[in-house]
This record gives structure tokens, C-alpha cells and sequence, in this order.
């Protein structure tokens, strides 16, 4: 008895240490490149034994109080639009639902593939694109209508592949509208602020949301997200856009591996490659 009390107060101490830790980078990300943080939060929620929609309705759980240190940081230095984060959220909420209603039209073998077509287009555009540290959106009729039809567009993506928007919406604001680099993280951080409440409140209807695991994971990212936002600041917009660059990357890689997995032509060979590494 006493045996299996050690072993479960060993598995409980692992499973903190990897909230922690995976707080901590989620948060440093969510500073530095306006993200939610949910590609770092939702594998590792995965591999501690969470299923794929808890790890997802908790990851949204802890990205409320990721983007509220968050906005607060950026607002700070003078650093979100908030009349542009409010027309994004609206389309973003409204792209939601059609996102979803497209979610089981569609198979998951195209929508795989479509995201990284989109990340790849994304990559390029930020490798040719430096957006500058003092410009900011010009808000006319046109352009506020414009940010609806983007908010839409970015919710669909959201509700179809199950993603963050900020991934989307920081390259977005600073390529179409012109927005500074600071200006476009803070900004896509209040944005997706309220369909993450709205998502969490459904989610927790469901029983899929794990309160405890995702306030952990909120508060120290909420800790650690301010220590991102000093490092975006203290960066050039090079070096800034460079680095989230190297994360979207990642991302892609990975998306990528998943697409090559689920798709029949690929499996053949992803079983090989798989199998000749094991054999090592």
C-alpha cells in the first residue's frame, strides 16, 4: 500500500512539474508573439493523459488569464488597438460557428492539408514582411468592415482545425492594416479574450474542461507572459519577426508529420520511416 501511495504522489509531483513548466513557456510565448499559447499547452495536456477535446477545452480555460496578463502588459505601453480588437472579435466569434458548421462537411485529410498550405503562405510573408515598431491601424468604415471579414476568416480557421487565433491574426494586422508589431500581439491578445469565455463556458457544460489543470497552467503563464512582453519590446521587429518565424515553423513541422500520417497515400511510407527508426 505504501508502494502504490509513493507511486501516486510521484505521478501527482511529475504531473506539476510539467503544468508548471509548460505554464511557463506558454506564457513566455503568448508575450512575445500574441499567441494563446494552446499549440504548447494542448500536446503536453495530451501526453499526461488528458484526452484531445479536455486537453483543447482546457487549454481555452487557461488562455483567459494568459490574455488578460497579457493585455494588460501591452495596454501598459500603450500597445493594443481596442477598437480593432473589437471588430476582430466579433468576426472571430461569427467565423466560429461557421467554422464549426464546416467542421463536419469536410474531411479532416483536407483541412490538415489546407493549414499547412496556410502556414507555409504565412512563413513567407513573414520572412519578406518587416512591420515597423511605430505605425498603427488606420481605422476608417472600410478598414473596420475589413477587420470584421478578417475576424471571420480567422474564427473559421479556429472552429475548423481547432487552433488559436493568434497565429493568424498578428501576421494579418500588421500585412493588411498596417499595424506595428507590439501593436498587432496586443491587439490579437484581446481579441481572442472573449471566444475564449464563451468557449470555456460551453466546454464546461460538456465536463471537458479541467479547472485544475488550467488554472495552474493560467497563473504561471499569466506570471510569465509580462517577461515576453519585455522581451518583444526590447527586440527589433527583425528579430521579433524572426523568431516567430522559427515558432511557426515548428508548428508547420509538426501540422505537417500529422497530414502525412492521415493521409492514405503517405501512411505506407510515414509507417517505414517510423518502423526503420525504431529498428535503430
Amino acid at each position: 500500500m505504501d508502494y502504490e501511495q509513493a507511486a501516486l504522489h510521484g505521478s501527482a509531483r511529475r504531473t506539476l512539474c510539467i503544468l508548471l513548466a509548460v505554464g511557463l513557456i506558454a506564457g513566455l510565448f503568448s508575450g512575445m508573439f500574441g499567441i494563446g499559447g494552446g499549440t504548447v499547452i494542448v500536446p503536453a495536456l495530451v501526453w499526461i493523459g488528458l484526452t484531445q477535446r479536455q486537453a483543447a477545452a482546457t487549454s481555452i480555460c487557461a488562455i483567459i488569464i494568459t490574455s488578460i496578463s497579457g493585455v494588460i502588459s501591452y495596454a501598459h505601453g500603450g500597445d493594443v488597438d481596442w477598437i480593432a480588437a473589437l471588430l476582430l472579435a466579433v468576426g472571430m466569434m461569427v467565423g466560429s460557428q461557421i467554422g464549426s458548421w464546416l467542421l463536419s462537411r469536410l474531411s479532416e485529410v483536407f483541412l490538415r492539408w489546407f493549414y499547412v498550405v496556410f502556414l507555409c503562405f504565412v512563413i513567407v510573408s513573414q520572412i519578406c514582411f518587416t512591420p515597423s515598431r511605430d505605425s498603427s491601424i488606420a481605422l476608417t468604415p472600410e478598414t473596420g468592415i475589413a477587420i470584421i471579414l478578417v475576424g471571420v476568416f480567422i474564427g473559421t480557421l479556429a472552429g475548423l482545425l481547432g487552433i488559436g487565433g493568434g497565429a493568424i491574426a498578428v501576421p494579418s494586422l500588421s500585412l493588411i492594416f498596417g499595424a506595428s508589431d507590439l501593436i498587432a500581439r496586443g491587439t490579437s491578445l484581446l481579441a481572442m479574450f472573449p471566444s475564449s469565455i464563451t468557449a470555456t463556458v460551453a466546454n464546461s457544460k460538456r465536463n471537458l474542461v479541467i479547472v485544475k489543470d488550467g488554472l495552474v497552467i493560467g497563473i504561471v503563464s499569466a506570471l510569465s507572459a509580462p517577461l515576453g512582453t519585455m522581451i518583444a519590446g526590447t527586440v527589433s521587429p527583425r528579430v521579433g519577426t524572426n523568431l516567430f518565424t522559427v515558432y511557426l515553423v515548428v508548428i508547420a513541422a509538426r501540422c505537417l508529420w500529422t497530414a502525412l500520417k492521415i493521409t492514405p497515400a503517405a501512411r505506407g511510407l510515414v509507417a517505414r520511416i517510423t518502423h526503420g527508426y525504431h529498428a535503430k
